[in-house]
């Protein structure tokens, strides 16, 4: 199993600004370690004449409709049940 010391998982942890104390060290190096071993055996696997894939199920499409041009909502309909409107725009409560 390839390893990954205490200090490799310390300084990961650093630079994504996570403060782990010394047993998380040693459960997460343990675990990652285990991750790099599995990653290991299937760089052994022989992947000559395998096509690459984007998704495991080839038979997935996605369903797409024709775009159809129809009438939109006038400014008057589509402000008819606003809670609070402005001239021509809904009026929103300042986020900022």
């Amino acid at each position: 199993m390839p390893s990954i010391d205490k200090d490799t998982v310390r300084h990961v942890a650093h630079l994504a600004r996570l403060a782990l104390d010394d047993k998380e060290l040693d459960v997460y190096s343990t675990q990652l370690a285990s991750i790099l071993s599995y990653i290991s055996k299937l760089n052994q696997l022989n992947t000559e004449g395998v096509p690459t894939t984007s998704h495991p199920l080839s038979t997935l499409k996605n369903v797409f409709r024709k775009d159809a041009l129809k009438k939109s909502l006038d400014t008057e309909e589509a402000l008819k049940n606003a809670p609070a409107k402005e001239g021509a725009f809904f009026k929103v409560p300042r986020v900022i």
